[in-house]
């Protein structure tokens, strides 16, 4: 990596880290306070199909201030998340070609698109399925009573991880152009893939063949498209690398 034109020693790259991790982390501050005037409209929305008018138990003073902080965290991570990811660009920038830095920043908007994604498909499609398995089995048994804390750590539990599981596309291409991965490696892995994949699909989603269907078919689809983008990233590989062999062959010794 350069500075200016000039190598930048071992120092100097682990103050340019922690510059950029500064810079993150007051990004996370910023948006983390921002979020808090949308804390009250989202804990609304969140609980809106519980049918309770609203309103949660709470057992203690501090579990209404953890709500707050625990749903405005997760707001300012994503709000921050394309700019991580522009701060690790521009950290890396200086080591890539022109063209190299032309394909690394459209890895930008995909991570913000690819969270977002996952995280819709962990609240509307997975969440609901689960929560709705849950009370039904109560059978009126129980008097059903939620608080804060069970109920949003519950949720975020549940959601979050998809949010960060729908990244594995641009994780895909990024490891297939360091040529660590392939996709004739992603289709040699398929079927044991697929078992995972449904084995995990079981077992977060309720023990109903919907349910599971719900989560392992586009869970599925996800690896399928990640094997086609491994294929897209591997065979632009290629041609860089010949590209690069024939203008070296080219060049004058």
């Amino acid at each position: 990596m350069t500075k200016s034109g000039q190598s930048m020693t071992l120092m100097e790259h682990l103050n340019e880290l922690r510059r950029r991790f500064i810079l993150v982390l007051i990004a996370f501050i910023i948006s983390f306070g921002a979020s808090l005037f949308f804390v009250r409209k989202l804990y609304y929305w969140l609980i809106y199909d519980l049918g309770i008018h609203g309103k949660l138990t709470v057992l203690g003073p501090t579990d209404i201030l953890w709500v707050y902080f625990m749903l405005a965290g997760v707001i300012a991570l994503a709000v921050t998340i394309p700019f991580i990811a522009w701060q690790l660009w521009l950290f890396v920038s200086p080591a890539l070609t022109e063209k190299e830095r032309r394909i690394a920043v459209a890895y930008i908007p995909s991570i913000f698109i690819l969270f977002i994604c996952g995280i819709a498909f962990g609240y509307f499609v997975v969440f609901p399925n689960i929560l709705r398995f849950l009370i039904s089995i109560n059978g009126g048994m129980f008097t059903v009573m939620f608080t804060t804390d069970k109920y949003f750590g519950f949720l975020i539990n549940i959601v979050l991880p998809f949010g960060f599981l729908f990244e594995l596309p641009v994780v895909v291409v990024f490891l297939t152009n360091l040529g660590i991965l392939s996709p004739a490696r992603m289709k040699k892995m398929r079927k044991i893939s697929y078992l995972c994949l449904v084995v995990l699909a079981t077992m977060i989603s309720p023990p109903d063949f919907v349910s599971h269907s719900l989560v392992a078919v586009p869970l599925l689809l996800l690896y399928e498209i990640c094997v086609t983008v491994s294929g897209v990233a591997y065979r632009r590989r290629k041609k860089r690398m010949a590209a690069a062999e024939k203008e070296f062959s080219a060049s004058p010794e």
